[in-house]
C-alpha cells in the first residue's frame, strides 16, 4: 500500500503508525487506553516520558487515531513542549494566519486527527502559559487533547504541566526503566490524575 505524504513525513521525523499487521499489540494497547478515556470522560491527557530517552510522539500519535477511530471525535495531538519542539518540521508548509496569536500551527492527519506544534520555539517558562491558552481555547474545536509533554521536567514545569490536564499516562522503555524511577514518578504525578504506565519498546508485552 501507498505511504500518504503525511505518513511518509511523520516517518521522516521517526514516528511509524502501527497497523494491525505490524504491530497489533500497539494498536490493542492505544485502544484499550482509548477505551477507558471514553469511558471516564478524560478529554486532556498528558503523556509524561519517565525518561530523557522516551520517545512520546509515536505513541501520542497511535493513541490519537485509536481516540478518532472509537470515537469519531476530534482529536489534537499537541507537542506541548514550546520551548523544544519536537515535530515543528511537520507543519512547516502551514504557517500560522496573521490574526492568531497562538503558539501552535495546526496540521490535520488522518480523519478528524490534527497535530499541533509550536510554530515557533518560545521562551522558557512559556510552556505552562501557552498549554493552559491550549487546553481552553482548545476545547469547542477538539473532543479530544493528548499532550506530549517531554521536557517540562527539565524546565521544572512538570508539576505544573501536570496539575493542567485531566489524567497523566506514564510513558516507560520496557526492560529499562527501573523500580525507583516508577516510584519517584508516582509521587510526582497527582493520585488524582494517575492513568498508569505504558511500557514501550522492544521488552513491551503484547
Amino acid at each position: 500500500m501507498a505511504k500518504t505524504q503525511d505518513s511518509a513525513r511523520l516517518e521522516s521525523l521517526g514516528i511509524f503508525v502501527a497497523s494491525d499487521d505490524e504491530d497489533p499489540g500497539v494498536r490493542a494497547e492505544c485502544a484499550r487506553v482509548a477505551r477507558h478515556l471514553l469511558t471516564t470522560g478524560t478529554r486532556v491527557v498528558g503523556l509524561m516520558p519517565a525518561t530523557r530517552d522516551t520517545a512520546v510522539p509515536p505513541l501520542a500519535v497511535q493513541l490519537g487515531l485509536a481516540l478518532v477511530e472509537l470515537s469519531g471525535a476530534t482529536v489534537a495531538v499537541v507537542d506541548a513542549n514550546v520551548h523544544w519542539p519536537a515535530l515543528s518540521r511537520i507543519v512547516e508548509e502551514a504557517p500560522l494566519r496573521a490574526d492568531d496569536e497562538s503558539y501552535f500551527a495546526t496540521r490535520w492527519l488522518r480523519s478528524s486527527l490534527a497535530l499541533l506544534t509550536p510554530a515557533h520555539a518560545g521562551e522558557a517558562g512559556a510552556g505552562l502559559v501557552e498549554l493552559e491558552r491550549l487546553i481552553v481555547h482548545g476545547r469547542d474545536l477538539f473532543a479530544f487533547m493528548i499532550a506530549d509533554l517531554t521536557g517540562f521536567d527539565l524546565l521544572g514545569e512538570h508539576l505544573g504541566a501536570m496539575a493542567l490536564v485531566q489524567g497523566v499516562l506514564l510513558v516507560a522503555p520496557a526492560g529499562q526503566i527501573k523500580e525507583n524511577d516508577l516510584l519517584r514518578w508516582n509521587q510526582d504525578i497527582p493520585a488524582a490524575r494517575r492513568l498508569g504506565v505504558l511500557l514501550v519498546g522492544p521488552g513491551a508485552p503484547r
